[in-house]
């Protein structure tokens, strides 16, 4: 699988992978997550992006990342239903994390493919927040997203696989 940095022109086949991906939430009844809005262009274009290109050559999957208090942060990471569960998510984030910084992200806690997959790869929920990284999760909450249903993780250097 080939990864590489997205170019300008594919930004808008992002979006639509974002949707697509947000289509399973409705199986475990957050419709209005699958409704959400994908990243604006601006947003993509602000952002350290990363793709998965397919063997069609065009992007199967993405991984958006940026600084957030010194540790490379996954603002969004999003795979093609059609090329679910074949290792992409997994690859791009260990893209994400071959520095000596650390990671972090925030997910919801109890969907199958967010906190737990993330644990599986070695991701532990942050005990303390970073300013930058508390701001996030206020701008969710701002957004609709129950706190209560939410949490940030972090992967440290240490934990990072070689």
């Amino acid at each position: 699988m080939l990864i590489r940095v997205a170019q300008p022109a594919e930004l808008p086949y992002l979006q639509e992978i974002e949707v697509a991906s947000g289509e399973p939430f409705r199986d475990v009844g957050m419709p209005e997550i699958a409704d959400d809005d994908p990243m604006s262009l601006e947003d993509l274009a602000e952002h350290e992006v990363w793709v998965a290109i397919g063997a069609e050559g065009v992007p199967v999957a993405f991984i958006a990342v940026g600084d957030v208090d010194g540790a490379t942060h996954i603002h969004q990471v999003c795979v093609h239903p059609s090329h679910a569960r074949q290792g992409i998510g997994a690859a791009l984030i260990e893209h994400v994390t071959r520095s000596e910084r650390p990671v972090t992200l925030t997910t919801f806690l109890d969907v199958p493919w967010n906190a737990p997959y993330y644990e599986r790869l070695g991701f532990r929920p942050v005990t303390e927040t970073s300013p930058g990284l508390a701001d996030i999760m206020r701008d969710e909450a701002s957004r609709g997203l129950d706190p209560a249903t939410r949490v940030a993780m972090v992967l440290l250097p240490a934990q990072i696989r070689a």
